[in-house]
């Protein structure tokens, strides 16, 4: 994907999209949201989806979802006080892990202002070798990969 197909991504684009507002802290002292506020809301709406859609609690099972790599590429500022909406896209989907693709967008715009990856990898709670993504997990995600076709 080409860095203006990247920027032309709409909600429909991902799997599941998720409504956030931002917070009075999340913007920095240029005014506009922290970078690293993109990275928590991106965490945030994996989390989310996977604790709802495959009801599990991610903090009692055995294994660990852990975050292997991370970006994002910034394409317009966002700040506080609006509410955003962050996509999550299953990219790749291995034995043990995950790659996302994530669209934040202003609630009033259709346009993508961030698009972030993230790498799950799943490992062992105790040993923390890694080991096959779980079972509900994994149905979640190849659901969400079959219905778009």
């Amino acid at each position: 994907m080409t860095a203006d197909d990247d920027r032309s991504l709409t909600r429909d684009h991902f799997d599941h999209v998720v409504r956030v507002t931002t917070r009075w802290s999340d913007n920095d002292m240029y005014g506009h949201l922290n970078n690293a506020v993109y990275y928590e809301l991106f965490d945030s709406a994996i989390n989310g989806w996977l604790i709802s859609g495959a009801q599990v609690d991610v903090l009692a099972l055995p294994e660990l979802g852990v975050v292997a790599e991370s970006g994002c590429r910034f394409f317009r500022e966002l700040e506080y006080p609006h509410a955003l909406d962050v996509g999550v896209r299953v990219e790749r989907l291995g034995r043990s892990s995950i790659t996302y693709a994530l669209g934040l967008f202003g609630a009033d715009t259709e346009q993508v202002a961030a698009l972030g990856h993230w790498v799950h990898v799943y490992i062992d709670r105790t040993t923390r070798g890694t080991v096959p993504i779980p079972t509900a997990v994994r149905e979640l995600l190849e659901d969400a990969v079959q219905d778009r076709g």
